[in-house]
């Protein structure tokens, strides 16, 4: 997958659980899976990393089992 592919799988899947307020343990294992595929996090992917995690640490979006 491209840089630009993943950022914007990343996106997709990050914006998804602001909508559900939630992210199930496969979807954040699949979320750091992607972020990971090539190596190397770039500024893109760390930038919506550090969204998700802020929103997990502050309550905005809760980690759930699944």
């Amino acid at each position: 997958m491209q840089s630009g592919e993943s950022g914007a799988k990343l996106s997709e899947m990050i914006k998804k659980a602001i909508r559900d307020l939630e992210v199930t343990s496969s979807e954040f294992d699949q979320i750091m899976a992607i972020a990971d595929e090539d190596g190397v996090v770039d500024s893109q992917e760390q930038s919506l990393l550090s969204q998700l995690h802020a929103m997990l640490a502050n309550g905005t979006i809760k980690k759930v089992p699944g």
